[in-house]
């Protein structure tokens, strides 16, 4: 069986799962939080050790104002969550920039992240205010300023946002099959699950059956035909 260590998720379709039932967006987006929670539990039964979720991308900010700002309130919900007793062995860090985001999002999001340090079982890599490009170029910028002319593959893995081992396995839902500017750099060579199953109908059965269809496939990593 392919060793499993790192699962990353882009969590798609919360709003065309309201819409089929006729409901606002952000009920959506509510039923959605709720699957967070049920991928978080399962990876932790699963032994899984770090699991990456695509919360808010940078081009997520084009939406409506009222839309963003619930997302907003409800990721703050969300992360306070984190601190509960069973997420006693969820550490969380934070991948995307800090400018822009809302002042209470920031303060939470230090709260919780300084609150689960030393937890050791999964870590929780909420990807807000992401986006992969701008990740690369922050870490180019970030050697530059070291004063370095020569930039090396190793010296961008260690400017990344987090220093965390590359996804074994990207999961989209939704039915699209497109990275969405999603972790590039690390994705080299990860597998990728696509399913038409919507984001807030995605929980611990449908990640099982993703978890299960990795199992069965054979890795190559360009040394093998």
């Amino acid at each position: 069986m392919n060793k499993l260590s790192h699962v990353a998720i882009i969590m798609d379709g919360n709003g065309r799962w309201a819409k089929l039932k006729n409901l606002p967006r952000k009920e959506g987006h509510k039923e959605g939080a709720n699957s967070v929670e049920a991928v978080v539990q399962t990876a932790l039964k699963e032994g899984i050790s770090v699991l990456s979720l695509y919360a808010f991308s940078t081009e997520n900010w084009a939406r409506p104002k009222t839309e963003v700002t619930y997302l907003m309130q409800l990721l703050a919900d969300t992360l306070s969550k984190f601190t509960e007793d069973k997420y006693k062995d969820v550490k969380l860090v934070f991948s995307g920039r800090r400018l822009g985001l809302p002042k209470k999002i920031l303060t939470k999001l230090d709260e919780v992240i300084k609150a689960t340090a030393g937890n050791k079982k999964l870590i929780l890599n909420l990807c807000l205010n992401y986006g992969a490009r701008q990740e690369i170029t922050d870490a180019v910028n970030k050697i530059l300023a070291q004063g370095k002319t020569k930039i090396t593959e190793g010296d961008i893995e260690k400017n990344l946002y987090q220093n965390l081992p590359a996804p074994d396995l990207i999961i989209r839902t939704s039915g699209e099959e497109r990275l969405s500017n999603f972790l590039l750099w690390q994705a080299a060579y990860s597998e990728f699950y696509f399913t038409k199953t919507l984001w807030p109908d995605f929980k611990e059965k449908d990640f099982l059956k993703a978890l299960l269809a990795y199992s069965k496939r054979e890795r190559r990593f360009g040394n093998r035909g």
